[in-house]
């Protein structure tokens, strides 16, 4: 099964189930897997934990051998009827604790966790404060902890945290004081770190890069190429807004009040994406310049070729799956790990929840097309994370939009942000 909000007044994810139909009918016209039929089941969570609750139902009652690349926020109203059942959650999107907490859940991201450190890291290195935007709910109420992991990591004062309603349509107020609570010119930041040395403040982290697709220069030395917005001082003030689909909303309403517009924008990716540059007027996007944190390199990195076939034969004519989109490109790396695990089973030997949850349990490790590091979830893969112990993969790459497209940032390579979320405080 592939559950995702459909046609919510908040965050919406049907590239996610109509990706999962793609990969059902690309799998079965060449044979399913080693032989065996794929039947794909999708179900709206409607952004509800009784939603939620309804799709875990429905995968118990149809039984489901697996839930792969979802999206909730609400986990423990999907994860408790899935554990009872021992039904595997396989490369959920992310954005609820459980997904990192559950014995019977693989993500094969970072989700939530790594994008906000990683944003504070691609923030810690430009702006002299921040400010975030944020969903006033649960899951939103762990972002500040996770972003200020990362701009700590790079000697930065904590984020100004602004809640807003998740469905507003009105984010006027949170606009303003946004712009109000970061300093405009050097001279209104007198506790911020000194702006003496623009070129890399004494993080941590940088080196420590994971492997990638994304393209790179000199890894260490051309910290003043950051992006193509003009200004790269640390006297900047930055505004990062995490707010699924609202967030151009939110931005829409930022722009109204940043006349001046002076102030560096930012969020992850899911919440600002290519279709959204592309909507908003391509190389005259409002967009343009504003820095994304991504798990995933680039969506035109040649990578993502095989995704972009399948959808193209099997998904012609269906505008909800976008190669573009991160909800589509996680639930295509979640359907190739079900597959590698299947492909493991004895050709005669019945498959069962219990006995795939065992078998991703004992994997030595799967491989994603080098879009991901290999991913394992044995005991001795997990890490010190506090929170989040079933994060196995914490990369992070760093775009940015400049002539209309998402692209990698300039002496920016992908990133490990586990050691970063290792000294974060627990934030779930």
């Amino acid at each position: 099964m592939t559950f995702a909000p459909i046609g919510t007044k908040a965050t919406n994810m049907a590239g996610m189930p109509g990706m999962a139909k793609a990969y059902e009918r690309w799998v079965n016209a060449n044979g399913g897997i080693k032989g065996r039929k794929l039947r794909v089941l999708t179900c709206n969570e409607k952004n509800t934990a009784t939603g939620a609750a309804d799709c875990a139902r429905k995968a118990i009652t149809e039984k489901a051998v697996a839930v792969v690349g979802s999206y909730s926020q609400h986990g423990r109203a999907f994860m408790a009827p899935l554990e009872a059942e021992g039904i595997p959650f396989i490369g959920g999107y992310g954005v609820s604790a459980e997904e990192f907490q559950s014995t019977l859940s693989f993500p094969v991201n970072g989700g939530q966790p790594a994008l906000l450190a990683g944003a504070g890291h691609q923030l810690g290195k430009a702006c002299s404060q921040v400010s975030l935007v944020r969903p006033d709910t649960l899951a939103g109420d762990t972002m500040p902890v996770l972003l200020n992991a990362g701009l700590k990591a790079n000697g930065m004062p904590e984020a100004d945290d602004i809640r807003a309603a998740e469905d507003s349509a009105d984010f006027k107020p949170q606009a303003r004081e946004a712009l109000t609570g970061t300093p405009s010119t050097p001279a209104a930041t007198p506790s911020t770190t000194p702006a003496t040395s623009p070129a890399s403040p004494s993080a941590p982290s940088a080196p420590s890069a994971s492997a990638s697709a994304a393209p790179s220069k000199d890894p260490k030395e051309p910290k003043p190429a950051k992006a193509p917005a003009a200004d790269t001082a640390k006297d900047k003030s930055c505004v990062t807004a995490v707010l699924g689909e609202r967030t151009e909303i939110f931005f829409d309403a930022f722009r109204r009040v940043d006349t001046q517009h002076k102030t560096q924008i930012s969020s992850v990716l899911g919440s600002i994406s290519q279709a959204l540059v592309d909507r908003t007027g391509g190389k005259e996007s409002p967009f343009e310049g504003a820095y994304v944190t991504s798990w995933y390199p680039v969506s035109t990195d040649p990578l993502w070729a095989p995704m972009r076939k399948v959808i193209s034969e099997q998904a012609f004519g269906d505008d909800t799956v976008d190669p573009d989109d991160s909800g589509a490109q996680t639930t295509w790396i979640a359907y190739n790990v079900l597959n590698q695990i299947v492909q493991r089973f004895k050709s005669n030997e019945d498959i069962t929840a219990r006995k795939l949850t065992r078998a991703l349990n004992q994997s030595p490790g799967v491989q994603t097309g080098n879009l991901t590091p290999e991913l394992s979830w044995r005991y001795q893969d997990m890490r010190a994370v506090a929170g989040f112990p079933r994060l196995v993969n914490g990369r992070v790459s760093f775009q940015t939009v400049q002539s209309g497209r998402l692209v990698a940032q300039l002496g920016e390579q992908n990133l490990d942000m586990t050691p970063t979320l290792e000294q974060a405080p627990r934030s779930a």
